[in-house]
């Protein structure tokens, strides 16, 4: 039968790469296929988290063609199917327990056949003991954890999927929840290593407590993944891998900055939601809404995501231009205009003439929001952020530099809080009465406090109020850059350090060296030991890995900094990027707005 979607399927044959790859072939293998039985259809139940994951990593149709026939959520009412058995890929949480063991309460019959049940991590005792006393017992027929309690967003990026814990770690209303909290935290990020099959060294940021516990709480699950997992980073080479637990408070410029390159900007500027961009396509007559996801099944994104907005445009249209001439058409001009002309010659191509289509709308929206309001506040930022001029040349008079912007009415409240938080960050903190001036003149008194509360992540708005803060030190690059874009985020000053080993171990302390070089097991010969298995994709991984995980949002420009060392390195090294979340500017300015509210 042909894949229902038309979609790729998964060729699990080829060296997958990327974290995708790794989890799409740990759900497929290790449950679906586990239990497959030729002739034999399956129904697969799944709760919020686990849909989360799946749909990040599988399509449709690689699940359809191994068995299942209808996938549902375990949270709504659905039609009994006796005789059919059921896969249940859920979270080991009390709602998602307790709607499984209601599905085989006998009233009057079970809804399904049996069960497999597998939980996306460690089910705790008690619920556990739940399952235990209930009827299910007599129907599981598998009953396993996967480990995978995160979602992988891209090839390198993983997201814990937990955007509330920004509150719960810099609010003062949520401490008695946080300890809590980074447990769950810490067992969501062993088992990513545990998924890339990494034991790594961890080490945290010093100035921060937080990262210190969550370190601790990380190290010790490691312990655990580790004794049921030995083989967890025996390969050679993996001795050097290291997990770094970094807090947002250490770069609080990079959340704020306009970037200009394409991910980082197209978020920032344009509307996209759940990754899905939506814009008017000219039809015929009447206009069209399109809607594209972007990600990496569309080579053309992962192809430009990263590039400067200035060279986007120029870079897609010469693509489509070579993509015309390879077709043997010829094109004088390819812009979007041509392009509904170039359709009607080459109907057949519309899918590949789409994607060009797609991303010069996407470089032309956000140029035109850059033109219209972001331009004239890039070069202030720039130089606020890095303290000099293009030049080179120190500021002399930051107030020069912002107060037009301040009393400018066209500039939106969030944008002037933007400058004022880079102005702070450039003073190293002001005295209470400057603040209350420049809320005044920029006239931005409802949102003020998200000023003040950028000191729970331990910088010091209010000069002094925090003791000895010193801006970390900051490596000079020299490389050719665009003016507007000369802000190199921190994070990849310090993943170039750790990869060269010249990260300070005083400020980035260990909580344990890598132990698994001792006792390790003697070399298999590569050639015979195991010619026979067929690798997997996390085994395809060889060489050391970096693992970052940032408490408070990771920034699509920290991002792109992972993707470019990896780069940089030739691939002997691969940056793994991950947080509670992914932030913007405004979903940034939104968490800190509520940090002196309870949470709803």
């Amino acid at each position: 039968v042909a894949p229902k979607y038309g979609s790729q399927k998964l060729n699990l044959n080829m060296a997958p790469s990327g974290l995708k790859a790794v989890v799409g072939e740990k759900i497929l293998s290790g449950v679906i296929k586990s239990v497959k039985k030729d002739g034999e259809w399956k129904v697969l139940i799944v709760d919020h988290t686990s849909m989360r994951i799946l749909s990040s990593c599988c399509k449709m149709s690689d699940i359809m063609a191994e068995g299942i026939t209808i996938v549902e959520d375990i949270t709504k009412r659905r039609e009994p199917i006796p005789s059919l058995e059921a896969i249940y890929l859920i979270s080991p949480t009390e709602k998602s327990v307790r709607a499984l063991i209601n599905d085989f309460r006998e009233v009057p019959t079970f809804t399904y056949k049996a069960a497999h049940v597998f939980f996306t991590d460690s089910c705790p005792d008690a619920l556990f003991a739940e399952v235990g006393r209930s009827k299910v017992t007599k129907v599981i027929k598998t009953l396993k954890e996967i480990n995978v309690a995160f979602i992988p967003y891209e090839s390198q990026v993983y997201s814990l999927d937990a955007p509330e814990t920004f509150h719960c770690f810099f609010s003062s209303h949520r401490s008695s929840e946080k300890g809590k909290m980074m447990e769950i935290l810490a067992e969501q990020i062993a088992t990513l290593c545990a998924t890339v099959k990494e034991y790594p060294a961890v080490r945290y940021r010093k100035a921060s407590e937080d990262t210190c516990t969550l370190a601790q709480l990380v190290h010790e699950k490691l312990i655990a993944h580790k004794a049921d997992n030995p083989r967890m980073g025996e390969e050679p080479d993996k001795a050097r891998s290291q997990l770094l637990i970094i807090d947002r408070g250490y770069d609080p410029v990079s959340p704020i900055l306009h970037e200009l390159t394409l991910q980082a900007m197209a978020y920032d500027l344009v509307n996209i939601e759940q990754d899905i961009y939506r814009y008017e396509t000219p039809g015929i007559g009447d206009s069209k809404e399109k809607e594209v996801l972007l990600d990496e099944d569309d080579e053309l994104w992962t192809q430009l995501r990263h590039m400067h907005i200035a060279d986007v445009t120029k870079k897609v249209t010469e693509l489509l231009k070579n993509f015309c001439e390879s077709k043997r058409m010829t094109t004088d001009k390819a812009n979007i205009k041509d392009l509904s002309q170039i359709l009607k010659k080459m109907p057949q191509y519309q899918k590949e003439l789409s994607k060009y289509s797609t991303h010069l709308h996407l470089a032309e929206d956000c140029m035109k929001v850059f033109k219209a309001t972001v331009e004239k506040l890039c070069a202030v930022e720039q130089d606020l952020a890095m303290g000099t001029d293009v030049e080179g040349e120190k500021i002399k008079d930051p107030m020069k530099l912002i107060v037009p912007v301040l009393l400018d009415s066209a500039v939106s409240p969030y944008n002037k809080i933007r400058i004022i938080l880079l102005y702070i960050y450039y003073m190293n903190g002001i005295k209470e009465e400057s603040l209350s001036k420049l809320i005044q003149h920029a006239n931005i008194q409802n949102d003020s406090n998200i000023i003040k509360n950028l000191q729970n992540l331990g910088f010091p708005v209010i000069h002094g109020s925090l003791g000895g803060y010193s801006k970390p030190e900051r490596k000079a690059r020299v490389q050719e850059t665009y003016q507007l874009s000369r802000w190199t985020p921190i994070l990849k000053d310090v993943i170039e350090d750790a990869i060269e080993d010249k990260l300070d171990r005083k400020l980035w302390p260990f909580i344990s060296e890598n132990v698994t070089t001792i006792n390790a097991p003697p070399a298999v010969s590569a050639r015979f030991g195991n010619w026979h298995k067929p690798k997997t994709a996390a085994e395809y991984r060889t060489g050391p890995r970096l693992i970052l995980f940032i408490i408070g949002g990771m920034t699509f420009s920290e991002v792109r900094c992972s993707y470019e060392v990896t780069k940089a390195t030739d691939g002997k090294w691969e940056v793994l990027i991950g947080s509670s979340h992914v932030i913007t500017a405004d979903s940034f300015l939104d968490d800190l707005k509520k940090l002196d509210q309870p949470l709803q």
